[in-house]
């Protein structure tokens, strides 16, 4: 996925509202961009950190830029758009590229299933079983190297556990994947700390059969793609 419009440099000045985020740009001028990402973003929202912004000149558009990255000071870059995952993802999906999935030739998005849920992804293919895949985007990083999931407690998520578990015991494929937002890590794991029942909630999952991905993503200022498998690890 490459971004629609150039991005430009700025520094973070403040995160507030959980969607608003003042920016300083390398001319000087302060702006108000939309952040798109309603969770804790811990490590990625300190005053002075050096963002990537995408400009709009839509005219619905109320904030005229859209904060899409964070660069880090080892070079590595991070992104905090919580939609990119589910866009990148299909791509990749309907194109065949991601390999456990590959089998798989037709993609829906936002089927409805469960208790009033939509699954992010319903695959199919001939004489295969119906494959659910739940999309989860990855940008904590407490630990180098290691990406963690959730950054807040999720009820919801955990809620999606549940119904995956109910595919799976009906005979269904179940996928919970994490699609990691960042260049630095190498695995992933669940921050039981942050969300013990989210944790407990995947581990039950695990054990009704519910299949647990992880994949790296490819991030610069031009765009994003869907990385290589990264391993997932069980918190202890």
């Amino acid at each position: 996925m490459r971004f629609q419009t150039p991005l430009v440099p700025a520094r973070l000045m403040r995160r507030y509202k959980r969607f608003l985020a003042d920016m300083e740009l390398s001319d000087g001028r302060t702006v108000t961009a939309h952040c798109p990402n309603p969770g804790a973003m811990t490590g990625l929202a300190e005053p002075g950190a050096r963002c990537w912004l995408e400009p709009t000149d839509a005219p619905d558009r109320k904030l005229k830029f859209g904060w899409r990255l964070v660069e880090h000071e080892t070079g590595h870059f991070t992104g905090v758009d919580t939609s990119v995952p589910n866009r990148v993802l299909r791509a990749a999906l309907e194109a065949r590229q991601v390999e456990a999935l590959k089998p798989y030739t037709r993609v829906r998005a936002e089927v409805k299933y469960g208790q009033g849920s939509r699954i992010d992804f319903l695959l199919t293919g001939d004489g295969l079983a119906d494959c659910y895949v739940e999309v989860k985007s990855v940008t904590l990083s407490r630990m180098p190297g290691l990406a963690e999931f959730p950054d807040t407690p999720t009820a919801r998520g955990a809620k999606h556990l549940h119904e995956l578990s109910a595919m799976a015991t009906e005979g269904h494929r179940a996928v919970m994947l994490f699609l990691v937002q960042r260049t630095d890590a190498g695995a992933v794991t669940v921050a039981a700390d942050i969300d013990p029942a989210y944790a407990a909630a995947l581990a039950k999952a695990r054990r009704a059969g519910v299949g647990v991905m992880a994949l790296g993503a490819g991030i610069t200022p031009e765009g994003i793609t869907v990385g290589a498998p990264l391993p997932f690890r069980p918190p202890a």
